[in-house]
């Protein structure tokens, strides 16, 4: 083992370059699958003929398929069809289709259990069914979703791991072409790896237990 040589700044500098590109491709994914898990949850929850359906097929697919299976689909089968995307984006797109399909049922799960008459009595005081998903039922549900969707993201940020399959220059890419250069490399390099999905992680769970106490 090498602790000095693995730990030189230039491979640090590296490392963090690696780790940038994962935080981004992260924080990107968060965004939108967060988005999208809204609308999909809270459309299945309204229990819409026919769409509702629709989206509860997608999500049962999506969610019992492997996030690798999906990464190489957005990476190498997209192009046959017509649809070429960076490495950056193809991780990014895979990311938001599988956390999406999993943050959905957060949502969907977090509104069934608001009480029911809460929502009759929105109703009946003149609010649209609408209005009533929006300034009622919605709010008291995101705040029993917290935990659950906080751990979703520390699970989405440890997945984007697997886009080293596709040579995406994120943490792992960095770490084994690192390790490539000099076997004495390999446990310091996994050691400092560790520790940067470590802090970031734990930050996200104290900040989830804050936000949970909070509203207790």
């Amino acid at each position: 083992m090498d602790f000095i040589g693995a730990y030189a700044p230039s491979h640090l500098t590296f490392l963090l370059e690696g780790f940038l590109v994962t935080l981004e491709v992260a924080f990107l994914s968060i965004v939108f699958s967060f988005a999208i898990s809204i609308i999909v949850g809270t459309l299945r929850y309204a229990k819409i003929p026919v769409i509702s359906r629709v989206l509860a097929v997608i999500v049962e697919l999506v969610r019992n398929l492997p996030l690798l299976l999906i990464i190489f689909f957005t990476y190498f089968a997209l192009p046959e069809v017509g649809l070429k995307l960076e490495k950056f984006y193809a991780a990014i797109l895979a990311l938001v289709i599988f956390e999406s399909a999993m943050l959905s049922e957060i949502v969907r799960s977090g509104l069934n259990s608001v009480d029911k008459g809460q929502l009759e009595a929105a109703r009946s005081s003149g609010l649209t069914y609408s209005q009533t998903l929006w300034h009622i039922v919605l709010p008291q549900a995101l705040r029993r979703m917290v935990p659950p969707i906080v751990s979703q993201f520390i699970s989405l940020l440890k997945d984007t791991s697997l886009a080293v399959v596709i040579a995406l220059p994120e943490l792992m890419n960095h770490a084994q072409i690192l390790n490539g250069r000099n076997v004495n490399y390999v446990i310091p390099t996994f050691l400092i790896v560790a520790v940067m999905y470590f802090v970031v992680n734990y930050a996200l769970s104290v900040f989830s237990k804050r936000l949970e106490n909070k509203h207790v």
